[in-house]
């Protein structure tokens, strides 16, 4: 596990580094900081503004007396998309832009909680 993030932790910035770097040598260094920045602002808009209905479902879902999980894990995977739009790379800004869209966020929170459930049977994770 932590030869797997040291591994992403080093990996993904040097990919987003190098993708920055040829994108700046073919469209020009001012183009690709300008897409950097619009990416972040938008993504950070798009965030913001997804959270903040997300935050009113799961007052509609506890004013009416049940709990709000899917709101819960939407929520989740709009903050993470949010931190990877604010991070500065092509990669990250991808990734985040998947996370806030709903049918995609839907298919990554499927693909999460299946790997969860089966942490749970193989007794990797365990509840107390």
């Amino acid at each position: 596990m932590l030869f797997r993030l040291a591994l992403l932790f080093t990996a993904v910035p040097i990919i987003e580094l190098a993708l920055l770097i040829e994108i700046g040598r073919r469209l020009g260094t001012w183009y690709a900081l300008g897409l950097v920045l619009i990416t972040g602002i938008v993504g950070g808009f798009a965030a913001k503004h997804q959270g903040f209905r997300i935050f009113a479902e799961i007052r509609r879902e506890l004013a009416a007396g049940s709990l709000p999980k899917d709101q819960l894990w939407d929520g989740l995977f709009i903050l993470i998309g949010g931190i990877l739009l604010i991070t500065p790379g092509l990669l990250t800004d991808i990734t985040g832009f998947v996370l806030l869209i709903p049918k995609t966020r839907q298919i990554a929170k499927e693909l999460v909680l299946r790997k969860i459930h089966k942490w749970l049977k193989m007794g990797i994770i365990q509840i107390l």
